[in-house]
C-alpha cells in the first residue's frame, strides 16, 4: 500500500475499530436486554446505532475521496426510495459497488437497515461482522443443502421488520473483469445464451438465492430495485486504494423499479426474468458506452449531506479525548513496549477496514 494511503488508513483504522467496538457494545447491550422485551424497538434503535459506524465509510467516499455518484431514475421511484422495503440486484462493476449502494441508502434514510446475503465466516470479523450480525444480515455457508432453510427462515424473520429495508444481492456472483467476461462469453456461445458484452451471466447458485428471496419476500416487499452501475469514461475506475489516496472518480447509477407482484410465479420463470434483466442491463450499458451517460431526463441529484462529516468529527473528538486520558493515565507511550503495543493496535484497526475483495454471490 502506498505511503500516502497508509497515512490515511492507520488513523482511520484506529477511529473505525474504536468507534466500532463502542457500537458493538451498544448493540450487544440492546440485543441482550431490549430485544427480549421488544424486537421492534430493538430493530429501530439498532438501525440508528449501526449507522453511526457505517456512515464513517460513507464519509470516506463522500468527503475524503470526493467520489461523485450520479443517480438516474424516475421521480416517482426517487420519492419511494427509503420509504419501502426493496430487494436490490446490481451488476458488480468495481470493488466499491457496495459502498455506492450504502451512499444511496444513506441518502434515502435506510443505511442502518440495509441488509445483504453474505458468507457465514463474515459474521466473525471483529467490528464489521459483529455489527452485521446484530443488524440481521443473512449469512450462508455456500452449501445449498444447508443454506436453503437458513435463508428461508432469515427472510421470513424480515416480515415484521419495522423500518424500510434494502436487501442487496449481486447475482453475477463475482466482480466484473475482462477475463471473467471472456469466460462468460464463451459459456454463453456454447449454451445458446445471449452473449454478454458489459455484464456477467447470473450464476446458477446465486439464482437459487434470488428465486427463494422472491418467493419469501413477495408477500411483504413491494419492489425489486434493478441497479446498473457504470464508471465514467473520463475517469479511472474507483477502488478502495484510490479512495484512501483521496482520488476522486465518477460513478453513474441507473435504478429501475419493478413491482414484485408483476414478477412471474414459478421459480424457473423468476430465474429467467433475472437473466432477462441482465440482458437488458447489457443493452443499457451499450447505450451508456455510446452516449457517455444515462438518460439526462432521469437524473436525480442526491447532494452531499453533512451528517457523515459531523459523525466522523464527533467520533474523532470523543475518541481522541479518551485516548489522551488513557495514555496519560497508563503512561503507555513512556516505554518501548507501550509504543509497540499502540502501533500494533493501529495496524489492527487499519486491517479491519474493508478492502478490495471478491463477493461471489454476496450482497456486499
Amino acid at each position: 500500500m502506498a505511503i500516502a494511503a497508509a497515512v490515511v488508513v492507520v488513523p482511520l483504522g484506529f477511529l473505525f475499530i474504536l468507534s466500532g467496538l463502542v457500537v458493538n457494545l451498544i448493540q450487544a447491550i440492546c440485543f441482550l436486554f431490549l430485544r427480549p422485551l421488544s424486537k421492534s424497538l430493538y430493530r429501530r434503535i439498532n438501525k440508528e446505532v449501526a449507522e453511526l459506524l457505517w456512515v464513517e465509510l460513507v464519509w470516506l467516499i463522500d468527503w475524503w475521496a470526493g467520489v461523485k455518484i450520479l443517480l438516474y431514475t424516475d421521480p416517482e421511484t426517487r420519492k419511494l426510495m427509503g420509504k419501502e422495503h426493496a430487494l436490490v440486484i446490481c451488476n458488480h462493476k468495481s470493488d466499491i459497488d457496495w459502498l455506492v449502494g450504502w451512499v444511496l441508502a444513506q441518502r434515502s434514510g435506510c443505511l442502518g437497515s440495509s441488509l445483504a446475503v453474505m458468507k457465514k465466516s463474515s459474521k466473525f470479523l471483529p467490528v464489521i461482522g459483529w455489527s452485521m450480525w446484530f443488524s440481521e444480515y443473512l449469512f450462508l455457508e455456500r452449501s445449498w443443502a444447508k443454506d436453503e432453510s437458513t435463508l428461508q427462515s432469515g427472510l421470513q424473520r424480515l416480515k415484521d421488520f419495522p423500518c424500510p429495508f434494502w436487501l442487496a444481492l449481486f447475482v453475477e456472483g463475482t466482480r466484473f473483469t475482462q477475463a471473467k467476461l471472456l469466460a462468460a462469453q464463451e459459456y454463453a456461445a456454447s449454451t445458446g445464451l445471449p452473449v454478454p458484452r458489459n455484464v456477467l451471466i447470473p450464476r446458477t447458485k446465486v439464482l437459487l438465492v434470488f428465486k427463494l428471496s422472491v418467493s419469501n419476500l413477495r408477500a411483504f416487499v413491494p419492489a425489486v430495485y434493478d441497479v446498473t452501475v457504470a464508471v465514467d469514461k473520463g475517469h479511472p475506475a474507483p477502488t478502495m486504494l484510490r479512495m484512501f489516496n483521496g482520488q476522486s472518480s465518477v460513478v453513474h447509477v441507473h435504478l429501475k423499479r419493478h413491482l414484485m407482484k408483476e414478477l412471474p410465479q414459478t421459480d424457473d420463470e423468476v430465474a429467467q426474468w433475472c437473466r432477462d434483466v441482465f440482458v437488458a442491463k447489457d443493452a443499457l450499458l451499450d447505450k451508456y458506452q455510446a452516449d457517455g451517460k444515462f438518460d439526462e431526463k432521469d437524473f436525480q441529484p442526491i447532494g452531499r449531506p453533512k451528517k457523515p462529516l459531523l459523525v466522523v468529527i464527533t467520533w474523532s473528538c470523543l475518541l481522541s479525548f479518551f485516548a489522551y486520558e488513557f495514555f496519560k493515565w497508563t503512561q503507555l507511550l513512556s516505554t518501548w513496549r507501550g509504543v509497540v503495543f499502540s502501533a500494533a493496535a493501529l495496524l489492527l484497526g487499519s486491517a479491519l477496514l474493508p478492502k478490495e475483495r471478491e463477493t461471489r454471490g454476496l450482497g456486499l
